[in-house]
């Protein structure tokens, strides 16, 4: 499971089309908002939103970072022309703001416009997922921040082989909600079931109304995990993982989520030091945990240059594509001191991606690379298993010999990580 955040206007537009099935037509969200970008046409979106020009409206940016009111950036019960002048002036504007992990720099590029709901009560909601359990948070003081009121937050477990009807929801809310008790209870049970559904890890309302018969998230944060893009891709509609503020994705990062898009199988790259000397090149999200938290564990955490996977029995081509764009990153520069670096193609034992086939495309990626990776004194360490991997690894050594390049090739009989160690055991620290 990877878990990547998503923008609070696609949080809301999901829940809006399914909390109706998963209430059983109780629950009516009507989610009146636009998302505003860099590119967007401001005039065009007006026209095909006409209650743009007719509501008061709430602007606030739309890039995964949180307290955007003590950050002065939250436009409440504007006019549309006031908002379009107040988005003006910050469009592409780099500002520091202040969050509970401290100071973070970046460049605000989207907003998100919705329809200003007055309102009454404010309450607090946010679902957690874990390995043997999810866990349903709850507080009557919501639209602050909840760590200062968390006394009054209540918690449910749900335990992983247990679905929502095993739990009783409204008997964990408190009593002080009166008749409001089993509304809240049946919005909750309706989120859970949206969650499980649509494959979130992280869902968190704060605050969250009623106004009538009609529940109104007025601000929502949300992650989701990203492997099942495939198989909740009709439910997802166009989805966006945008990084984090402040982080912008290399344009081989870009490359490589626009490979992921492509495909039912699994490419991920995140470029954590462009200096490092450690390269992962690995199949399986679990392994690519495994490799990275050794290679720390090892003391190398800053020499290690990046994150990712390849996973799902992806093509050749792909293969080749993704070994390819961790390669050019990988042989941009030579170590400043002389030092070699490492090129850990690793990875377990695969139940059906097909090791040889996959070791054709990097095979193909390294032969382009060779010149480039003898002159940076690159050292390459082979560690795998699965369906055809004695020829894989064959094709590896011949590689190797090949080439001039100093491959050393090991099979299933070596403990998955050994191959780090091998690799940074001679060098001092």
């Amino acid at each position: 499971m990877a878990e990547k955040g998503i923008r609070e206007y696609d949080a809301k537009r999901l829940m809006a089309k399914a909390l109706p099935e998963f209430s059983g037509g109780k629950l009516i969200y009507e989610a009146k908002s636009v998302l505003i970008g860099p590119e967007t046409d401001i005039n065009k979106l007006a026209d095909e939103n006409p209650w743009l020009k007719t509501e008061k409206l709430v602007a606030k940016p739309d890039q995964l970072f949180g307290k955007r009111g003590k950050n002065n950036l939250l436009y409440v019960n504007k006019t549309w022309d006031e908002v379009k002048t107040w988005i003006k002036e910050r469009m592409n504007r780099k500002i520091t703001i202040i969050q509970t992990t401290g100071k973070t720099t970046g460049v605000l590029t989207h907003f998100l416009v919705e329809q200003f709901v007055p309102h009454e009560d404010e309450y607090y909601v946010a679902i957690t997922t874990h390995r043997d359990k999810d866990t349903i948070h709850f507080s009557m003081k919501g639209g602050v921040d909840i760590e200062e009121v968390w006394d009054t937050v209540v918690t449910l477990d749900i335990p992983i082989l247990s679905t929502i009807e095993d739990v009783d929801i409204e008997g964990f809310l408190p009593d002080e909600l009166g008749d409001k008790k089993k509304k809240v209870a049946e919005f909750i049970t309706a989120l859970y079931k949206f969650l499980v559904d649509y494959h979130f890890t992280y869902l968190e309302l704060n605050p969250f109304t009623f106004v009538g018969d009609k529940v109104v998230p007025l601000d929502a944060v949300a992650k989701l995990d990203d492997y099942a893009s495939y198989q909740c891709a009709e439910k997802w509609g166009k989805i966006e993982f945008p990084p984090s503020f402040g982080l912008q994705k290399t344009e081989e990062e870009e490359y490589v989520s626009e490979l992921d898009e492509r495909t039912g199988a699994s490419l991920k790259l995140t470029l954590l030091n462009p200096e490092g000397r450690v390269w992962n090149l690995v199949a399986g999200g679990g392994a690519s945990v495994i490799y990275a938290d050794t290679v720390v564990d090892l003391g190398y955490a800053d020499e290690l240059a990046n994150y990712g996977e390849y996973s799902g029995n992806p093509s050749r081509e792909l293969t080749y594509e993704y070994t390819k764009t961790i390669l050019k990153l990988m042989t941009k520069q030579k170590d400043p001191q002389g030092r070699p670096k490492y090129l850990i193609i690793g990875g377990g034992i695969a139940n059906f991606t097909d090791v040889a086939k996959t070791f054709t495309g990097i095979i193909q990626a390294i032969e382009e690379y060779a010149d480039k990776l003898r002159e940076i004194n690159v050292k390459i360490y082979v560690r795998r298993g699965g369906p055809n991997y004695k020829e894989g690894l064959e094709n590896m050594r011949k590689m190797g010999k090949r080439l001039g390049l100093p491959v050393e090739v090991y099979g299933p009989e070596t403990h998955m990580t050994k191959i780090v160690s091998m690799a940074l055991g001679g060098e001092k620290r």
